[in-house]
């Protein structure tokens, strides 16, 4: 059976089509989980999130085409949540006890300073290899949109990166 048909079965309500579709995707989808939250417990979290939260809507999905695009978004948007709430915590925390930061020079920790939607492009399209085609799919963009973000992003980061080598 090919992948089209279990995609059509699993909108058509079999969960034993669409847990398949969900083990051909796993790898994919809990590396972009990983990359987003940047640890197992978390990722594993946004996982099994992503396939509550997918089971639960399948029927809504119109073109089954994108279903890889659709569950990345979800899975996306779960993650991006996770890191609002931890945001929210650690900086109750942060005003409770103040921590001393030295600056870095990890490439990582320079990304986590971009607004989200850079980091998701980033994400996407060098930790995750995704083409431009992809990234404007799983976005809803136009692709010369994703190019011309990319190119922001990648002169934003290498100001960054400049400026953190001048603190050293």
């Amino acid at each position: 059976m090919d992948e089209r048909d279990l995609v059509t079965r699993a909108i058509a309500g079999d969960e034993q089509a669409f847990l398949q579709l969900l083990s051909l995707y796993e790898d994919a989808l809990y590396r972009i989980a990983y990359s987003y939250v940047k640890n197992e417990h978390d990722a594993v979290e946004a996982y099994q999130e992503l396939t509550y939260r997918s089971l639960k809507n399948i029927h809504k999905l119109k073109q089954p085409d994108y279903l890889k695009t659709w569950l990345i978004r979800i899975l996306i948007n779960i993650c991006l949540d996770m890191k609002l709430k931890q945001s929210r915590v650690q900086l109750t925390n942060e005003i409770e006890q103040p921590a001393q930061m030295a600056p870095t020079n990890d490439l990582a920790d320079i990304i986590v300073k971009l607004p989200l939607a850079e980091q998701q492009l980033i994400h996407l399209k060098y930790f995750e290899q995704y083409k431009n085609s992809e990234i404007a799919d799983v976005q809803n963009i136009p692709e010369g949109t994703v190019k011309s973000r990319l190119h922001k992003t990648l002169r934003k980061l290498r100001g960054m990166v400049g400026e953190r080598s001048e603190w050293e």
